[in-house]
């Protein structure tokens, strides 16, 4: 008569740990990536944000005073524009200069030049961040002339 074993054998109880400590640090992993992921996701969406508010006060400044607005640029210059949207920050951003409390800094830099008699302003703004995987930055670019030219 053959004898029955009852349980299992100590090689049954270790693979079946291993095996569920695999699925646990799969979803772990899984976890933590998507967690970077969504964060990722939200300071580009927040930094795309602050590049189009620095476009939307540049576009004011112009339309309000064209020649006013020109006198501020250069031939080539850069501001850094923090949370009060303002001249007053010639130079690009230092590490510490954040818009408000945040992580990001908003510079602007800008060329001018004049073709046909009209001045044309190129205006570069990057918003940009550090985190864990480096810099990372919003950037968008628009040209400015004077209307009352046309």
């Amino acid at each position: 008569m053959r004898h029955l074993k009852k349980g299992q054998s100590l090689f049954e109880v270790v693979l079946a740990l291993f095996v569920i400590t695999l699925i646990i640090v799969a979803v772990v992993i899984l976890s933590t990536n998507s967690i970077s992921n969504s964060i990722s996701s939200r300071n580009k969406t927040l930094a795309s944000k602050y590049t189009q508010e620095a476009i939307e006060w540049l576009r004011k400044q112009k339309e309000v005073d064209f020649v006013s607005f020109k006198s501020y640029i250069t031939s080539n210059s850069t501001y850094c524009l923090r949370a009060t949207l303002d001249w007053n920050f010639p130079g690009n951003c230092s590490s510490s200069e954040n818009i408000g409390t945040t992580i990001f800094r908003r510079e602007a830099s800008f060329v001018s030049e004049i073709n046909d008699g009209k001045t044309l302003i190129t205006a570069h703004v990057a918003t940009s961040w550090d985190d864990s995987k480096g810099t990372h930055e919003a950037r968008t670019v628009t040209y400015f002339t004077d209307t009352r030219d046309q």
